[in-house]
């Protein structure tokens, strides 16, 4: 039996989707109780994280066209010949293999075990005096070009030991930073059981407790207790309940221009690269401290000109989707689906995009999943990256103040961030450099909000194409926002005095919340009936607290997708500042009224989007200096020095 669809493996928990598959597809594993591998997967579009965690757990997976194929067909399946034939032996369908090695994958019963395997044979081999082996499968070599190498090329060849890696070429760039968050936490707890690992490979594993810790199971209060020993045990830092947003703290904890992963499809580094992967990935790369890797192409998205008033980053995040359609490079009907975003790195630069913070860029780089790339670059300043890595510093030594562990990975990853304060430099793609697509978008041509529409993340449209409709639930929240936008939506709540809609309030971390506390903006939410979760995932995961069956809904989100905020709920995902003009409203407004209500705020705009400092905070100050001198008492007691 096979599973196929259109689409296929865009949700979320790639992992829980590959387990679901194989109870049903897989085969047992001989003395693995509850665990099983093979199963065959295929579809028009195959996500890149679930394609990845398929090949892990040993699966046969490829793209085909799947348009002659229904349901309950009898189909062969010719994995070698790449046809697919039905029952009468005509072909309806044939396809070629991203690479041959998954041929070997598939007989290892997993690439990690490949991998594994093959490394210990290579080792014993050169021990013994004999020639590699002849029995694995290599990848196919690359085209050999004389181009430049683009910034994502540049930065996975870094990691590598090498000036660039070209597409096509398969590596195992070192990981710098890994995330796991709680709901595929303990799948990766079991994989890296499984690995034997006592202690990881990675300079910096973090954990964090996002989508789970505001409501709850008895299961998840058991993974809270347990999960974070388990980390920092092995030299991880571990988060606890009610911190915020796994990408919100994982950001401040990198290093420029280096590469991770993180079990969540919204690992997006907006400095440096990540490749986010399935639970079994994220244990092999915090394990052995690198991770296999097919380097994709590249998609280079060049914004130029000044923003016009009224539109908001996430306008340029939504102008995307809007432009690749415009360019015929993405369709919204499932049938047929075309992205050819889908499976590569999304590097972005041009004119206002190096200049914004590191929180603003990670707007940007989040949303490269709702395209389904395999990551995401952002060309940023020298002064932005330097501003945000003075801030980090200080919250990482707070943070060993305030009892976080591991103490020696908290500070070795602060002298880092310092050694490269001492000497800043960032690379640069090269002049000549080779993309798969150049889309260029003129900010100038942006004179009204961007919206993706009911329920579907790829389905752009302009504000005044929706207009009118009636809107009964808003959310603002997610890893797509920071302070600025609750600021901005405060603003706008307390100018109105009254809304129609329910609003839902949840900001990213504990320190925005506790910053907006103080500031006064609880008591606006308050007197407008808002409510407000604790900092996390809230509605956006859809996995605990959601809106009302077939409420149509604003929010600030990062996906739409059907059912996933409520049971028959049509959502638009929107700007913070759009999202609470259609709650004022009860509808959606048309680009004149939205203008009317941004221009109220607009000579607030520096008080609004003032961004967390924390080496400008004196409480925060105070805590680090003492955190500093903490971590070098702990160091020396453990060295013995």
């Amino acid at each position: 039996v096979a599973f196929i669809g259109d689409v296929v493996g865009t949700g979320s928990s790639r992992k829980s989707a590959t387990n679901s598959v194989l109870w049903f597809f897989g085969e047992d594993m001989p003395g693995v109780p509850n665990k099983r591998s093979g199963g065959i997967c295929f579809g028009s579009k195959v996500a890149p994280i679930f394609f990845n965690t398929m090949e892990d757990a040993g699966a046969l997976v490829f793209e085909a066209p799947v348009d002659n194929i229904a349901n309950g067909d009898v189909i062969t399946i010719y994995p070698y010949e790449g046809k697919i034939l039905n029952e009468a032996g005509d072909l309806v369908s044939e396809f070629e293999h991203k690479s041959e090695v998954i041929l070997d994958e598939v007989q290892a019963d997993g690439r990690i075990n490949l991998i594994i395997g093959r490394g210990l044979t290579q080792r014993a081999r050169e021990h013994m005096g004999l020639p590699p082996s002849e029995v694995f499968r290599h990848p196919t070599a690359p085209i050999v070009s004389d181009a430049g190498f683009t910034l994502a090329q540049k930065m996975v060849g870094k990691a590598c030991g090498t000036d660039g890696i070209r597409p096509g070429t398969y590596c195992e760039p070192k990981m710098t930073t890994v995330g796991s968050q709680d709901t595929t936490g303990p799948m990766t707890r079991d994989e890296l059981k499984d690995l034997a690992c006592l202690g990881f490979s990675t300079d910096l594993v973090m954990q964090s407790f996002c989508h789970t810790a505001a409501y709850p199971k008895p299961v998840d209060i058991d993974t809270q207790h347990s999960l974070p020993d388990f980390i920092m045990n092995r030299g991880g830092v571990s988060l606890r309940p009610g911190d915020g947003i796994i990408h919100s703290w994982l950001n401040r904890m990198l290093l420029p221009d280096t590469v991770g992963t993180g079990g969540d499809s919204h690992t997006r580094f907006p400095m440096g690269i990540s490749f986010p992967g399935g639970s079994g990935l994220v244990a092999f790369a915090a394990a052995t401290g690198v991770m296999p890797l097919d380097m994709p192409e590249s998609v280079l998205v060049r914004f130029k000109g000044k923003m016009q008033p009224g539109i908001t980053l996430r306008d340029l995040v939504h102008a995307i989707p809007y432009y690749g359609i415009k360019e015929g490079l993405l369709t919204v009907e499932k049938k047929g689906k075309k992205n050819f975003f889908s499976g590569r790195i999304l590097e972005i630069e041009g004119e206002g995009i190096e200049s914004l913070t590191v929180e603003q860029a990670f707007e940007l780089s989040d949303a490269s999943a709702e395209r389904s790339a395999a990551g995401c670059t952002i060309k940023l300043t020298e002064d932005s990256v330097a501003e945000y890595l003075k801030s980090n510093a200080t919250l990482l030594r707070w943070m060993i103040a305030e009892g976080y562990g591991d103490v020696r990975t908290l500070e070795r990853r602060v002298r880092k961030m310092e050694e490269w304060l001492a000497e800043p430099t960032l690379m640069e793609a090269d002049a000549d450099a080779e993309y798969a697509a150049v889309i260029e978008i003129d900010l100038a041509d942006i004179k009204e909000p961007i919206v993706c529409c009911p329920n579907d993340p790829d389905d752009a449209k302009l504000l005044s194409e929706v207009a009118g409709d009636k809107v009964d639930e808003i959310f603002i929240g997610s890893c797509m926002t920071n302070i600025g936008h609750f600021r901005a939506a405060g603003k706008l709540l307390d100018q109105a005095g009254s809304v129609d809609s329910r609003f839902w309030i949840c900001p990213p971390t504990r320190m925005d919340a506790h910053t907006l506390m103080e500031e006064g903006y609880y008591n606006i939410y308050g007197k407008v009936g808002a409510r407000t979760e604790m900092p996390g995932c809230s509605l956006c995961m859809g996995n605990q607290a959601r809106v009302l069956a077939g409420a149509t809904v604003l929010s600030t989100s990062t996906r739409n997708f059907p059912n996933r905020l409520g049971d028959g709920a049509n959502v638009y995902l929107t700007s913070a500042e759009l999202a609470s003009v259609g709650g004022i409203l009860g509808r959606l407004p048309t680009p004149a009224e939205y203008m009317e209500y941004a221009s109220k705020i607009d000579s607030m705009s520096d008080e609004i989007y003032r961004y967390m400092n924390f080496d400008q905070i004196e409480s925060f100050q105070k805590s680090a200096e003492e955190g500093k001198l903490i971590a070098a008492q702990q160091i020396v007691e453990v060295t013995g020095a």
